[in-house]
């Protein structure tokens, strides 16, 4: 099985051949080139994996030509073959970014393992490569869609914002994408490399925040067994999301607010400070100017974190945007639940353009997935969204307009109750309604 393209540059044809030979009975597969001139259009035209560099060509050092080969092909790894005398220049190669060096007549048991693990580091590098381009591509700003002037000024300052390291606030209300917005910032920046962590500082108790950011010693309280690290640690050199930060406990506030402006902190149990190199993006669906009149949210804090604020509008202010959103979600949850969509009727579009979404983005989300799901033959009509959506069609005839919703919610309930095998939990779920409302519903309709 072949392995990696190894080019070998080196003023002697000899070397080159007796290297050649070596690598290619490894089932490696080599290139030559005497000079650096020709090995350029070999690494412009050609997938190399290992150069293989001597410091002496043509009488002429080459260490300096390494910054020039990664510039061509950055991922290569270069090992170096020095002779005997030139050992220092093996040393000051791998100071410029050369993997390691060879000393020419060394035998294969230093060469082929050598050779190995720089091909082995190439792989390594370029699996890193895929999946940070991955997560670009998965989390970045290609990725939150609207054609909204509102949405696409949050985005081109979120662009603008992701080249820098301050800290930032994204205000919205539930479910319009604060996270979302957060990732994509991080994944466009320097950072990306590192770790986007996120903690919703509404959803952990508050006696537990403070563990869970920072971390404790061992002993530091009863039960405190073993070392902890907080997710300030884990988000170093990264980003650390906190969202609902209005629901931060005033005295974990002050802590925070010493971590934005010293870059440290002591952890409970512990008497050193912890340094981290983290960026801050914090999120809120409150009014924090509310909350700092009011004495819940530090003034300072306040302050230190809206330097630079993205706001999100709520989705019944992007009206333009919900039927894309919609064609995107349906097409998701189409793939996903192995659903051909070829025909939505227009009155879906109509209801759902018509309709506030107090729960925005994610609420559209949650809908779009249920219409795919109750589909049949391919088409998605108005008849598979909830009773809402619906609830501006009162007329003067209630008794005609309470008998037709009410069939209609009967075919649905039965519909759902099939297609979930009668699981009254997911029935309950799918139909946006709680459970004891279900049974109600199955015992009056006789189901």
């Amino acid at each position: 099985m072949k392995k990696g393209n190894i080019l070998i540059i080196d003023d002697e044809s000899e070397i080159r051949r007796i290297l050649s030979q070596l690598l290619e009975f490894e089932n490696f597969t080599t290139f030559q080139a005497e000079s650096l001139d020709k090995s350029f259009d070999i690494l412009i035209n050609e997938e190399i994996h290992v150069v293989i560099l001597d410091v002496r060509l043509n009488q002429i050092n080459s260490i300096k030509s390494i910054p020039i080969i990664k510039s061509k092909s950055p991922l290569t790894e270069i090992v170096m073959l020095t002779a005997y005398g030139t050992i220092a220049d093996g040393i000051a190669s791998i100071k410029l970014g050369a993997f390691d060096y060879l000393v020419k007549g060394d035998d294969d048991e230093r060469i082929i393992p050598l050779v190995e693990k720089a091909y082995e580091k190439y792989l390594l590098l370029s699996r890193l490569n895929r999946l940070e381009e991955q997560s670009r591509k998965t989390f970045g700003f290609n990725n939150i869609l609207g054609s909204s002037n509102t949405i696409t000024d949050a985005i081109s300052l979120a662009k603008k914002l992701s080249g820098s390291d301050t800290t930032l606030l994204i205000t919205g209300e539930t479910g319009t994408g604060k996270e979302i917005f957060a990732q994509a910032i991080h994944y466009q920046s320097h950072r990306n490399k590192h770790g986007f962590v996120a903690v919703n500082c509404a959803s952990i108790p508050k006696d537990l925040l403070e563990s869970e950011l920072f971390g404790y010693k061992v002993g530091a309280f009863t039960g405190a067994v073993k070392n902890k690290k907080g997710l300030f640690e884990e988000a170093n050199r990264g980003t650390l999301f906190l969202d609902e930060i209005g629901e931060l406990a005033y005295e974990l506030q002050a802590k925070l607010l010493r971590v934005l402006e010293t870059c440290s902190f002591i952890k409970p149990g512990d008497s050193k400070e912890t340094e981290v190199d983290v960026r801050i993006i914090a999120a809120t669906n409150k009014n924090l100017n509310t909350a700092v009149s009011d004495g819940s949210f530090r003034k300072d804090l306040f302050y230190r974190i809206s330097t630079f604020v993205i706001e999100l509008p709520p989705l019944r202010n992007r009206k333009d945007d919900i039927s894309l959103l919609s064609d995107f979600f349906i097409n998701h949850f189409s793939t996903k639940l192995k659903k051909n969509i070829t025909f939505i009727d227009t009155d879906f579009y109509t209801r759902i353009n018509q309709y506030p979404f107090p729960g925005n983005i994610r609420e559209l989300k949650n809908i779009c997935e249920r219409v795919v799901l109750l589909s049949e033959k391919g088409s998605i009509s108005a008849d598979y969204l909830p009773g809402e959506f619906f609830q501006k069609d009162k007329t003067s005839d209630n008794e005609k307009d309470d008998f037709s919703i009410a069939k209609a919610e009967k075919e649905l309930i039965k519909k759902v109750l099939s297609i979930t095998d009668n699981n009254k939990n997911k029935a309950a779920e799918l139909l946006g309604i709680g459970l004891t409302t279900l049974y109600r519903k199955i015992e009056l309709y006789d189901l």
